[in-house]
């Protein structure tokens, strides 16, 4: 059972990652002059959606996190506005601390709010269709050993590869090299999505690898 999971997390994984691929390459054909650098921003938008329908459609067929107890339809409704509500809470949130860390203020803010939407895209929406819009379960499954699945397992390591990418991606803009992927912002935005990317691909290989080692315990 356990390798079974494995081949199918890295299945899922491997389409997210084309996603991301053919959002960088796709466009391009029904765009004229769309690159990731030239049009940043339709890029930013093209991936995120791209990244959010596919780990939504997955997340329906893959049922990764179902529960025993059927739920009512207005119970889907209730609990589909509330992802939406916390996906947005999470772009404001994400879009204040990208500020904090020196982001501009009043300049570029409809870059900022995108590329939060990105990072987002990659870690809260991830969160809400595995887990729901229950922040306890967030809790647990960020704290040590708090994860219950391999699902959960991946869904920690992409989160965190993410933001590491993101932050790390900052490092090069105050750099005096004149480079145009230094233009706030295309290295924090490209170094969240390789970092995710990575993620995708690092989580199921780590997991087969320690998977004698590893113990999930149902709460």
């Amino acid at each position: 059972m356990r390798g079974a999971e494995i081949r199918r997390l890295l299945a899922a994984n491997l389409l997210r990652a084309l996603a991301i691929v053919l959002a960088a390459v796709g466009p391009a054909f029904f765009l004229d002059g769309f690159s990731v650098l030239g049009t940043h921003l339709t890029w930013l938008c093209v991936c995120s959606v791209s990244v959010a329908a596919l780990s939504i459609i997955l997340h329906l067929v893959l049922k990764p996190s179902q529960s025993p107890k059927r739920s009512s339809f207005a119970h889907k409704i209730s609990r589909f506005l509330k992802c939406c509500i916390y996906f947005f809470m999470s772009c404001i949130l994400f879009h204040a601390i990208i500020v904090l860390y020196g982001a501009p203020l009043i300049e570029s803010v409809t870059e900022t709010f995108l590329f939060a939407v990105l990072l987002s895209t990659f870690t809260t929406l991830q969160c809400l269709c595995l887990l729901g819009p229950n922040i306890q379960a967030w809790i647990r499954v960020f704290s040590k050993n708090g994860a219950m699945s391999i699902w959960e397992s991946s869904l920690q390591i992409t989160s965190v590869c993410s933001i590491l990418g993101a932050w790390f991606g900052a490092f090069p803009i105050p750099l005096d090299w004149d480079r145009p992927w230094q233009v706030w912002p295309i290295s924090c935005s490209l170094g969240a999505t390789f970092g995710y990317t990575a993620g995708l691909v690092i989580a199921p290989l780590w997991i087969h690898w320690n998977r004698k080692q590893i113990t999930y315990k149902s709460r």
